[in-house]
């Protein structure tokens, strides 16, 4: 066949292709050109007409891409209790008191009812939407956080997400300044500004009780340890972790591993319920392997990794595979 031919031959294959491809392109953009124009022509935001979960780019709720997380995650258990949600099934309740063996306990419907007379009583973060885009950083406490410069990017973030003692002042540069949630137990307690949300986690009927002391007569002193009497809070600002997602936590994302989970791992699945996007701080060894608090000298190495009552490596390891799945992003620090 004469070279001409051939290319004349190409020539018209390839202008068909183009008249065939416009034509179904003016087709589509005819019946929503501003769709075409912006989602496929100049890609300016991949989520511009998402019509997903939410804003962000990637949304935590998002199930159908991972059958492991789609099995764990269960939107219908809120994290924070109130009212209409606190009542404890009978094996609930049972598997909550033994964590601290509370043996003779106050009457449980009686306390909550007292304490939603102390803090408010209202049904918050449930306002996930496509328009939503509420960004988190959990900052836990490992001494990976001395010299890791995180602190600009912690503090950017919607919601900051701290636990325990946790002390900013004088390592702002690492761990930030800003907190808009502190999580604690009793024995773990420390006063708060005005502007930060306590949130709670109670492991027996009386923290419930030593929180509405501490707001306000100061009468218990000691649960299973010396307490503060009183505690610096707004007390419009208290959140209580729920007992009911506590026990969600434990079973459907630690497989019962360990008698209960830590603080850092309760406070990184209420950031995964609550936010659409999670950066995680502060949590595991050092680059050297050490385990330690970063306030802390390194001659403390392990203090509070292995407490007894924790699985820490497999808290770890799940917080690690959800980040090799993209629910939150991981940063391990130095």
């Amino acid at each position: 066949m004469p070279l001409l031919k051939v290319r004349k031959i190409r020539t018209f294959t390839l202008l068909f292709c183009v008249i065939t491809f416009t034509t179904f392109l003016f087709s589509y953009t005819f019946r929503d050109p501003s769709l075409y124009f912006f989602k496929y022509a100049f890609r300016l935001s991949d989520n511009f007409f998402s019509k997903g979960l939410c804003a962000c780019r990637q949304c935590i709720a998002e199930l159908e891409d991972d059958p492991w997380f789609a099995e764990r995650f269960n939107q219908s258990i809120h994290p924070l209790m109130t009212r209409e949600n606190s009542a404890l099934s009978d094996e609930t309740f049972k598997w909550w008191q033994w964590l601290q063996s509370e043996r003779q306990p106050a009457n449980f419907s009686e306390v909550v009812e007292e304490l939603f007379q102390v803090i408010p009583d209202e049904v918050l973060y449930m306002d996930a939407s496509p328009e939503r885009c509420r960004t988190c950083a959990v900052v836990g406490n490992s001494g990976n956080l001395k010299g890791s410069h995180y602190g600009g990017l912690i503090d950017s973030s919607d919601f900051i997400i701290r636990m325990n003692q946790a002390p900013t002042t004088g390592f702002e540069e690492d761990v930030g300044s800003r907190t808009t949630h502190h999580v604690m137990y009793p024995e773990s307690a420390i006063d708060l500004d005005n502007i930060t949300s306590l949130v709670l986690i109670p492991f027996k009927t009386l923290d419930l009780q030593w929180i509405i002391s501490a707001l306000t007569t100061g009468t218990i002193k000691h649960t299973y340890l010396p307490v503060m009497s009183r505690i610096k809070a707004n007390k419009d600002k208290v959140l209580i972790y729920s007992p009911t997602f506590f026990k969600y936590v434990y079973e459907s994302w630690l497989d019962s591993h360990g008698r209960y989970p830590s603080t850092g791992f309760l406070s990184l699945l209420l950031a995964v319920h609550i936010c659409d996007e999670v950066s995680v701080f502060g949590f595991g060894a050092d680059q050297y392997g050490n385990w330690h608090h970063y306030w802390e000298e390194n001659h403390l190495a392990g203090a509070f990794r292995h407490t007894g009552v924790h699985d820490g490596d497999y808290e770890y390891n799940v917080t690690l595979l959800l980040a090799d799945k993209h629910k939150i992003r991981m940063f391990k620090g130095r």
